[in-house]
């Protein structure tokens, strides 16, 4: 789209529908293992392919997960809830429906708050309701053939998918993709799911139109468009864009009569940057929902919602807050922690708390630690050096025992040799100086130094970098800083006895 518009002229309404794998080791509703990456069509049995006489189970651990994440959406549990079948036609469903949640799904209401812009007070988006249902399985077209044949994967049919449906609260691409954002951080803190778009794990459908200012005054609303085939959060952002511009253009073109623009469902193409139609959108009539008859429905006492919620835990905006004002780190330092998974932030509290110097921790995990992790692709769980061992690392360089300089090679050596902090600095040859001993040297280095020691009196005290490149010289393992401190001591101590 070449055409740009003011923001002025329509206001852009975003609604999304999320739905994410849970991880459970089975399927929804038979034993089949919940597995990506098997050979075609080798996790499937009877009952999720729909052979005729079988009859399906509920996965009490999807149940269990799916209500975690209605509670730390500050959703509504519902005390009674039903399965529905939803009819609908394709390859990729081999039973011909899809078992769901309609009316009555287990958990309705919510709210997740989300930062658009660093120092922008939070957005709440609201959500209408949160359910259960069987995955779908996925077709994949050949292609070499010109498109014209495909070929059906069967694995995931009957995996465990919460859906989560937003209230038409987003007002931008960004916020959609921040909303997204925060979501998937929360999704995997509370380890329902891995969120993996590439495997499918977690995907978005977004739902999308404008609200223009009438000649009399109202506001007019133009159909809205259900956006598919997003394979990342950028894509989302992308399409969103597009299909704004888009839609303002063909409301123009139209002369601006809503029913010459249609309700339509369409696909997103990353590389052109263009949506495309691929039918007109569906209503919930058109799936003649009704009751599963061969599922009961499910109940859930008072006493059973207060121990689901006791599972959820700390969840990411909490941690934020809580680093920010028990640890004092500034709220971008916080983000990034935070954002980074629960394993990183379990790491750095451990170290924070044994150190007493939280700004030092976080300046390490950001720098040395994050480089590192990413360096060797390995999780904070593999990293050689744990917890305990960084906790005596910095313990060194907060006694002045080490430089700062000096401890960054040490580390280094520490992950390359998965040795203790001990062994490395023997190896390396890192021995500590005795606070005797190096006074001794930063006094026969003043002594011998007197044109360094006037330019130093006379407000120089860069010049001191000169006796500090002596003090390494005749010892390689000094630490420059207390070099410095005790040389600039002896100069003023000479200064006040003259």
């Amino acid at each position: 789209m070449n055409a740009t518009v003011t923001d002025a002229a329509y206001t852009t309404i975003i609604g999304l529908e999320v739905h994410t794998q849970l991880l459970t080791k089975s399927k929804l509703f038979c034993g089949c293992a919940n597995r990506f990456g098997e050979e075609p069509n080798t996790l499937t049995c009877p009952v999720c392919i729909g052979m005729p006489g079988v009859m399906p189970v509920m996965n009490r651990e999807a149940f269990r997960l799916a209500v975690r994440t209605g509670l730390a959406l500050q959703g509504k549990i519902a005390s009674f809830c039903k399965w529905d079948r939803k009819n609908y036609y394709y390859p990729d469903l081999p039973k011909g429906y899809q078992i769901s949640q309609f009316d009555l799904p287990f958990c309705e209401g919510g709210h997740l708050e989300v930062e658009v812009e660093e120092g922008q007070a939070p957005s709440k988006v609201r959500l209408h309701r949160i359910h259960l249902e069987e995955d779908a399985g996925k077709s994949m077209h050949d292609e070499s053939m010109g498109g014209r044949d495909s070929l059906v994967d069967l694995n995931r049919t009957g995996v465990p998918l919460l859906e989560i449906v937003t209230e038409p609260d987003i007002r931008s691409p960004e916020e959609a993709k921040a909303f997204l954002t925060e979501l998937k951080l929360l999704l995997v803190y509370l380890g329902v799911s891995d969120c993996n778009m590439q495997e499918g794990s977690l995907r978005v459908d977004a739902n999308v139109n404008l609200h223009l200012p009438g000649e009399s005054g109202e506001t007019i609303a133009t159909p809205i468009v259900e956006i598919k085939n997003m394979n990342s959060f950028r894509a989302v952002e992308r399409a969103l864009h597009h299909e704004v511009v888009r839609q303002w253009e063909e409301w123009q073109a139209t002369g601006k009569k809503k029913g010459e623009v249609p309700k339509q469902t369409r696909g997103w193409n990353d590389e052109a940057g263009e949506t495309f139609a691929q039918r007109e959108k569906e209503e919930s009539s058109d799936y003649r929902y009704f009751p599963e008859p061969d599922l009961v429905p499910v109940t859930m006492t008072a006493e059973q919602i207060a121990t689901a919620e006791a599972e959820v835990g700390e969840l990411p905006q909490a941690l934020r807050t809580r680093l920010q004002s028990e640890y004092e780190l500034s709220a971008y330092d916080a983000d990034v922690l935070v954002n980074q998974g629960k394993a990183l932030v379990r790491y750095y509290l451990e170290v924070a708390d044994a150190c007493g110097d939280a700004k030092l921790v976080s300046n390490w995990l950001q720098q040395d630690i994050m480089r590192t992790l990413k360096e060797r692709n390995i999780t904070i769980e593999e990293l050689p050096v744990s917890a305990p061992m960084l906790t005596e690392l910095l313990k060194k360089v907060q006694s002045n025992e080490l430089p700062r300089a000096r401890a960054r090679d040490v580390f280094a050596q520490m992950v390359e040799t998965e040795a203790s902090l001990e062994e490395t600095m023997d190896a390396m040859g890192i021995k500590q100086v005795d606070a005797g001993a190096l006074r001794e040297l930063c006094q026969s280095l003043v002594d011998a130094n007197p044109r360094i020691v006037e330019d130093v009196k006379g407000g120089k005290q860069q010049a001191v970098g000169a006796l500090i490149g002596q003090a390494k010289k005749k010892d390689p393992n000094v630490n420059p800083g207390e070099v410095r401190k005790i040389c600039l001591e002896l100069i003023q101590a000479m200064g006040e006895d003259s």
